[in-house]
């Protein structure tokens, strides 16, 4: 077993103990705020299972998600060149169905058998692979998306090299992940429910993840912060004498469609969420990073 790991953001090895979450001593980086477990996941006994991670209670999402996704892929117009977009751990397929309706050529790579099979009977170009298992050409693609995908990934700095590789000079590599300094990192600690090894084995910082990228041949990096779940905030408060720590049953993914679904439903609602999301940025508290980074 693998112990004391550095920061896989920074790679130093300065760190503050956290805690420690189903098996896994958790440390956050005195450099750069990366909250990470101690050690990766040694051998199928530990590893996390994805055969079964989607399901068809988790293979749909709200109208609203699409809306925001077409937004996002409508501000890589400016990287078509080959017109070649991938999504590494494409899931439910949301981020495909917003770059073909947006015209782009786009491939999947999934790892769970059922979302595999869902998105293949949409007609989706889908393959179950890891990433570096595709083996695709240099240079391939304009943009590759990865989507809560970089917090699952063992080995993420292979994983980011390998994206680089497949990626243009000049292309995009847009990724979203969690927060590990954001608010809820800070206010609830380790019961924050993304932070959840082996699942989730290390959750960049703002700082982490600009250093990270910068260091895998990356340059252009923009990093933004935003988005929070008050409800698992007071969820956590009300039960946190109970013995499961804050009763990790609660369901953050479906808490934060609520909310942000309740964001959508006026205009004043929306400016709302824009202001707050503009705090948070600015803090570099949110919890969500947002990454936008360009292959040099």
């Amino acid at each position: 077993m693998e112990k004391n790991r550095n920061c896989p953001a920074c790679g130093l090895s300065r760190f503050v103990v956290k805690g420690s979450k189903n098996g896994f001593p958790l440390y956050s980086c005195r450099d750069c705020g990366t909250l990470y477990a101690s050690h990766l996941p040694a051998g199928e006994e530990e590893a996390q299972d994805y055969d079964e991670y989607y399901s068809a209670q988790n293979l749909s999402v709200p109208d609203f998600v699409h809306k925001r996704l077409d937004a996002i892929v409508a501000g890589f117009s400016g990287y078509r060149k080959n017109n070649r977009l991938l999504d590494v751990g494409c899931g439910a397929g949301t981020m495909l169905q917003a770059a073909t309706r947006a015209s782009w050529t786009v491939e999947g790579l999934e790892v769970s058998p059922p979302a595999v099979a869902y998105l293949k009977e949409q007609g989706f170009n889908v393959r179950r692979a890891f990433l570096e298992e595709a083996a695709y050409p240099d240079n391939h693609f304009d943009v590759v998306t990865a989507c809560g995908v970089m917090e699952h990934v063992p080995e993420v700095a292979a994983f980011t090299a390998e994206i680089a590789r497949i990626l243009r000079p000049g292309g995009l590599f847009y990724a979203t992940t969690p927060n590990g300094a954001g608010g809820s990192a800070l206010l609830l600690g380790i019961n924050w429910t993304a932070v959840a090894p082996p699942e989730h084995l290390h959750l960049f910082s703002v700082s982490g993840m600009k250093k990270f990228l910068a260091g895998h041949g990356f340059q252009t990096v923009k990093v933004i912060s935003e988005g929070t779940n008050p409800y698992e905030m007071i969820h956590f408060f009300r039960h946190r004498n109970k013995p499961a720590n804050g009763d990790g049953n609660f369901d953050r993914v479906g808490a934060a469609y609520s909310l942000n679904e309740s964001f959508t439903k006026s205009p004043y609602r929306r400016f709302a969420r824009e202001v707050v999301n503009k705090m948070l940025h600015f803090s570099r508290l949110g919890d969500e990073l947002k990454a936008y980074a360009e292959k040099r």
